[in-house]
Formats: C-alpha cells, sequence, structure tokens
C-alpha cells in the first residue's frame, strides 16, 4: 500500500486508496475548523468513494469531542481508528461514545490498516 503525504498547518495527511492516516502536531487542540479542513481534504481525495481513518497518535494532543456530530454525519466515512500506545488510548475511549460509526482502538498501525480494509470489504459487499 503506498501512501501520498499531505502537510496541512496543524497535521500530516497519508492517503491511499479508501483509507487515510492522520498524524496531528504535538500540542494541537483538535477542533471544528480542523476537523473541518480534514473533511474537506478527504471529500477531495475520495470524491464519494467509501473510506477509512485512522488517528496516529504519535505525538501528543488534544481532541474536542464535539467535533464528532460533524464527522458522524461523513456518509462516506465507513470506519475510524485510534493507534496509541500511551494514555490518549484510554481518551479514545471516550471519543468512541460521540461517535456514530464503527471504532475500534489499536497499540499498532499495520492491525488498523487490516482493520480498515476489513471494514471497506463489507462496505464493499453491502453494494
Amino acid at each position: 500500500m503506498n501512501f501520498t503525504k499531505t502537510k496541512l498547518s496543524f497535521c500530516t495527511l497519508l492517503t491511499s486508496d479508501n483509507i487515510i492516516i492522520a498524524e496531528i502536531n504535538e500540542g494541537v487542540v483538535l477542533n471544528q475548523d480542523m476537523s473541518d479542513d480534514i473533511i474537506y481534504f478527504s471529500s477531495v481525495v475520495f470524491k464519494n468513494n467509501p473510506f477509512v481513518y485512522i488517528t496516529n497518535r504519535i505525538n501528543s494532543y488534544a481532541v474536542d469531542p464535539t467535533i464528532y456530530k460533524g464527522v458522524s454525519q461523513v456518509e462516506t466515512l465507513k470506519g475510524f481508528a485510534v493507534v496509541s500506545t500511551t494514555l490518549s488510548a484510554r481518551n479514545a475511549e471516550i471519543e468512541r461514545l460521540f461517535l456514530n460509526k464503527p471504532f475500534e482502538i489499536f497499540s499498532d498501525l499495520e492491525e488498523a490498516k487490516l482493520w480498515a480494509i476489513q471494514i471497506l470489504n463489507k462496505t464493499i459487499e453491502l453494494k
């Protein structure tokens, strides 16, 4: 799987086929405007195709959980994964409550990618 790298002011986005991996910069408070930027970016890259979002939490940052209301309304978003080996995984358990999509937490990026592929394959089977 080859990924294309795009840098925004607050993160790096890696895209391939139907997966987007976000690496948010250290110290960021991910707010609605930033979330909207990622949603817009994904709509341009994936158009109307289904995709899975993986946040690779290699840096320490905060998330405003109210952003998930808008994220839940993205019809082409089929799954949301958090990759973390730190306490932010515990925070993700709380975030899960705000998102109305399949949501999993992983300690390994490769496992998250495999899960994303499974979610996307199920989406294709349902068509």
